[in-house]
C-alpha cells in the first residue's frame, strides 16, 4: 500500500502541550485509606449489618441503662405481685389498652361480678377494665327454666388485689397511721368480724353482708349492705388516723391477735408506703416477683461482660496455639492436634457440672464456670488460626520475607496473622453469642446457679417464666425476645466484619 493512500496530516495541527514546562510527580489530591478504615467502609454498605450493629448497641445500652432507670433492683420482690402483666399507672389511667396490668378472666359469675364490684367501691379502684363478651345459659331447674349470665373480663391484677389481712406489731401499726396522717392515704381499712360475713375467714375483699353460700346480700336499692365491725371493745389498739368517708367515729380498725394488731390493709395503698411510689413494671413481674425490666438488664450485663471475657481468653489461646499449629506443621502440629482432639471430646456439659461440683467450692461458681468455658473453648478459635496459616505460609510475600531474612515470629505475626485477622475476628465476634447461648442454657436448666454472683441471668429469667408460659406469657416473652434479639444481630454483625476484614476485597467497593 503507497504512502499516498494515506491521508497527510498538516505540520500545522501538531503543537508541544507542554513545550515550556517541566514534568513532575503530583501529589495524590486523595487522602490514603488505611486498613480499618477501608473495612469500615465496606461494613457501613452492607444494611443488614449495619442494622444489626444498631440493634446491639442499643441492646448494650439498654443492659446498661436499665437498672438505673427502674426504680427497683434485682433483690427487691413483692409475693403479692408473682406473675403480674406490665403495669404503668399514668398509662394504665389513659385508657390505651397496654401497660395497663390487664389479664383476661373467662366465665366469671354474677357473683364474681360483684365480689369485683366490691373491691372497686371499697378501694376506690375499679379491677374491671372492660367486659368483653356476656354468654347466656338456659338451664332447667325443678321444672322451671332459669337463666344465668357469665362474663369475659379484662382484669386489673394490681388493682384485683384489693384488701388483705396484715398483722402489725403495735409500733409497726402506729407508724402507718402516721403515714397516712401525713399522705392522706388511707391504707388501713375498717375490720369485719368473720362471724358478721357467715364466718369467712380467708377472705379479706369481703366486707359486705353475705349469705350462707357467700353470695352478697343487697339492700332494696342493690348496694351492699357494710359489715363493718363496730364493737371498740374488740379492737386491737387505738386508732387515731383518718377514717373513711361516712365513718363518725363508730367503726373499728384493727383487732388484737397475740400481742400483735391484725388489720385489713389496703394492699396498693400499702405498697406506696413500702416502697415510696406506686406499683410500677414496665415488662411485668416474674414468678419471684421481679421487675423484669430491671431483671433483664441485671442479667444481660453479665451475660455480655462474662461472654466477651471468654472470648478474648480464647482468642488469645487458640491465635498462639493455631499459629504453632500451622506455621511449624510435621510433628509440631501432629502432636498439638492429638492433644485438642482429645479436649474436644469431653463433653461440655458434663465439664461444667464436675466443676461446678468440685471446683466451684475453691475458686467460686463463675470461676469454675470460666474454666469450663476456657478448657475447650479455645480449639475452634485454634483449628480457624491453624488453617488460614496454612493457606498463607506457602505464599509469594511469605518467601520473599524469609529470603530477606525474617524471623518466624515476625513471619507469623506481622506478615501471615494480618491476613488472617478478617476470618479470626468474624470468629471471635460469633464465639460472643455462641458463649451466651451456652451460659444461659446452663443456668435455664440449673446446672449453674448465678443468682447470688449476678443477682440474676437471663437463663435463669427464662427458667423461672416457664412454668407460668400459658398464664403469664410475658415472663417468657421480654427475655426471650431480648435473647433472640442478641443472637440474630451477632450472627449478621459478625458476617459483615467478616466481609469487611477480607483484605481480598480491599478497595473493591471504591
Amino acid at each position: 500500500m503507497s504512502n499516498e493512500q494515506y491521508e497527510r496530516i498538516p505540520a500545522e495541527k501538531f503543537a508541544f502541550v507542554q513545550e515550556d514546562k517541566k514534568l513532575r510527580d503530583k501529589a495524590l489530591e486523595t487522602k490514603a485509606r488505611g486498613f480499618f478504615a477501608d473495612a469500615m467502609l465496606r461494613f457501613s454498605k452492607n444494611k443488614s449489618s449495619v442494622i444489626a450493629a444498631y440493634i446491639l448497641l442499643f441492646l448494650i445500652l439498654f443492659s446498661i441503662v436499665s437498672p438505673i432507670l427502674s426504680p427497683y433492683n434485682v433483690r427487691d420482690t413483692d409475693r403479692r405481685y408473682i406473675n403480674f402483666p406490665e403495669f404503668v399507672p399514668a398509662i394504665a389511667d389513659m385508657k390505651l389498652g397496654f401497660l395497663d396490668g390487664a389479664r383476661t378472666m373467662d366465665s366469671q359469675s354474677d357473683n364474681a361480678m360483684l365480689f369485683w364490684r366490691g373491691i372497686a367501691e371499697e378501694t376506690g379502684r375499679d379491677p374491671v377494665i372492660d367486659t368483653l363478651d356476656t354468654h347466656e345459659t338456659v338451664v332447667k331447674r325443678r321444672g322451671k327454666e332459669i337463666t344465668t349470665y357469665s362474663y369475659d373480663i379484662e382484669v386489673n391484677m394490681y388493682y384485683s388485689i384489693g384488701v388483705v389481712y396484715k398483722t402489725f406489731s403495735y409500733a409497726e401499726y402506729q407508724a402507718l397511721q402516721d403515714w397516712q396522717n401525713e399522705t392522706g392515704i388511707q391504707a388501713i381499712r375498717p375490720y369485719v368480724n368473720p362471724e358478721d360475713i357467715s364466718g369467712i375467714k380467708d377472705n379479706a375483699n369481703i366486707w359486705y353482708k353475705v349469705d350462707s353460700k357467700g353470695v352478697a346480700e343487697l339492700d332494696e336499692n342493690g348496694n351492699f349492705i357494710p359489715a363493718y365491725a363496730t364493737d371498740p371493745t374488740k379492737a386491737g389498739a387505738e386508732y387515731n388516723s383518718i377514717r373513711i368517708p361516712g365513718d363518725d367515729g363508730s367503726l373499728v380498725y384493727s383487732t388484737a391477735k397475740s400481742g400483735s394488731v391484725q388489720c385489713r390493709i389496703d394492699y396498693y395503698n400499702y405498697y406506696q408506703y413500702l416502697n415510696g411510689r406506686e406499683p410500677t413494671f414496665v415488662f411485668g413481674t416474674n414468678v419471684m416477683g421481679m421487675d423484669l425490666f430491671c431483671g433483664i438488664g441485671i442479667g444481660a450485663r453479665f451475660s455480655l461482660l462474662f461472654a466477651v471475657l471468654v472470648s478474648a481468653i480464647n482468642l488469645t489461646i487458640g491465635a498462639f496455639y493455631g499459629a504453632a499449629q500451622g506455621y511449624y506443621g510435621g510433628m509440631v502440629d501432629m502432636t498439638l492436634d492429638r492433644i485438642s482432639d482429645i479436649l474436644s471430646g469431653v463433653p461440655f456439659v458434663v465439664v461444667t457440672t464436675l466443676f461446678q461440683l468440685h471446683l466451684a467450692q475453691k475458686v467460686g461458681v463463675v470461676g469454675s464456670f470460666l474454666f469450663a468455658f476456657v478448657l475447650t473453648g479455645w480449639i475452634g478459635m485454634a483449628a480457624l488460626t491453624r488453617r488460614q496459616f496454612y493457606r498463607f505460609k506457602g505464599q509469594e510475600f511469605i518467601l520473599a520475607a524469609r529470603t530477606l531474612g525474617a524471623s518466624d515470629g515476625r513471619l507469623m505475626f506481622k506478615h501471615i496473622f494480618p491476613n488472617a485477622i478478617g476470618s479470626i475476628i468474624t470468629s471471635c465476634a460469633l464465639v460472643i453469642p455462641g458463649v451466651i447461648s451456652s451460659e444461659t442454657s446452663m443456668t435455664y436448666l440449673g446446672i449453674v446457679d448465678l443468682s447470688d454472683f449476678a443477682g440474676t441471668t437471663i437463663g435463669t429469667l427464662l427458667s423461672q417464666g416457664n412454668g407460668a408460659a400459658t398464664t403469664a406469657p410475658h415472663a417468657m416473652l421480654w427475655p426471650s425476645l431480648f435473647l433472640g434479639l442478641l443472637m440474630i444481630s451477632f450472627n449478621l454483625f459478625g458476617n459483615g466484619l467478616r466481609d469487611a476484614f477480607n483484605p481480598t476485597t480491599r478497595g473493591v467497593d471504591d
